[in-house]
């Protein structure tokens, strides 16, 4: 089951820890939460819940969720929190619960729920729309738009890590772009709506996370990596292993975004995710030997000769710089910390 109580403790203070005193932005503040069923709106609620038990803040949670049966059996520590209210409905089309709320993150549209290539599209848009109307109603003081690295497009292959000045672009000729485009789109959405209704908007381009709550199932490789290394079985690449990624531990992700909302700068991107650069077959070996497995590790595709990896890594300079963060958790304790949590939900500990 997962659960609030099932998420380590040294994570929890961890990422309470980072936000330190801009906790205190939430005191007494009415909050609209999208998206917190998803990977990253449990942890959001986990935080939050945690720091609610800890400051005694009185941050009251509306979530807005499609079936709130099914969150709340499925995290019911989070669902059932005195402090939360679940609201039933569709991000694009939602009815406005009654009165004010202070504070917007909208964090819909995760990618692992993504399905045809116009409905994920459409609700990156068509929700992005609906929230921000609903915040101009509400009279919300601030909105955290969780956005994507994805609307960078192709990383330059002589650029080690995209800062958030890269324009990049997206091929409009490939439906597999539905997921790049729509966060993009959504971006400018966002920004237009902000400065008609006079809403302070901070947006998070996210990249690549792992931790408790990750499917291990899904399209994501290092959770596919932990799935097997975990059983000793072999670990197949489908590609040739030479993209490079790097990813940020999910307790540094949602201290990040907490700080965000918190204290960033209005009509400002900033990027969220990890920096240290490793390729996908170095990320295999890295969960093999972090978990100390006996799996095999094999990329089915030969390395074109010359050719560079393609890239997909952030420059998070300006986010450390402004927010004053400390040094994130280290990619093995990651992986470890991952993995003993996805053991202990198997086993009922």
């Amino acid at each position: 089951m997962q659960a609030l109580a099932d998420l380590p403790r040294e994570d929890l203070d961890h990422a309470h820890a980072v936000v330190g005193e801009r906790w205190q932005a939430l005191r007494g503040q009415r909050l609209f939460l999208t998206g917190g069923t998803g990977f990253i709106g449990k942890w959001l609620l986990a935080a939050l819940l945690d720091a609610e038990r800890r400051m005694g803040l009185g941050c009251r949670v509306t979530v807005l969720t499609r079936n709130p049966e099914a969150f709340r059996a499925q995290a019911p520590q989070l669902a059932e929190a005195l402090t939360v209210e679940l609201l039933r409905g569709d991000v694009r089309d939602f009815d406005a619960p009654p009165g004010r709320f202070d504070l917007v993150v909208h964090a819909a549209t995760d990618v692992v729920a993504t399905a045809a290539p116009l409905d994920t599209f459409d609700t990156c848009v068509s929700g992005t729309r609906r929230v921000f109307e609903f915040a101009a109603q509400a009279s919300a003081r601030r909105v955290l738009l969780v956005s994507s690295g994805a609307v960078y497009g192709r990383q330059d292959p002589g650029l080690a890590a995209m800062p958030e000045s890269f324009r990049g672009s997206l091929d409009t000729m490939s439906p597999a772009n539905a997921y790049g485009h729509g966060k993009r789109a959504a971006e400018w959405v966002a920004s237009a709506m902000a400065s008609a209704h006079n809403l302070h908007l901070t947006s998070a381009r996210c990249f690549a996370f792992v931790g408790p709550y990750m499917p291990l199932d899904a399209q994501f490789a290092i959770g596919n990596f932990l799935r097997d290394a975990m059983a000793d079985q072999p670990i197949v690449i489908q590609g040739d292993g030479t993209p490079w990624r790097s990813y940020l531990y999910a307790s540094d992700m949602a201290a990040w975004l907490w700080s965000l909302l918190a204290e960033g700068r209005d009509r400002v991107a900033y990027n969220v995710g990890g920096d240290e650069a490793l390729t996908i077959l170095q990320l295999a070996h890295r969960v093999v030997a972090a978990l100390d497995s006996r799996s095999t590790v094999q990329a089915l595709k030969a390395a074109p000769a010359g050719a560079p990896g393609e890239r997909y890594v952030p420059d998070v300079q300006l986010i450390r710089r402004e927010l004053r963060l400390p040094a994130t958790l280290a990619l093995d304790d990651a992986i470890r910390r991952t993995a003993r949590w996805h053991a202990a939900q198997r086993t009922g500990r």
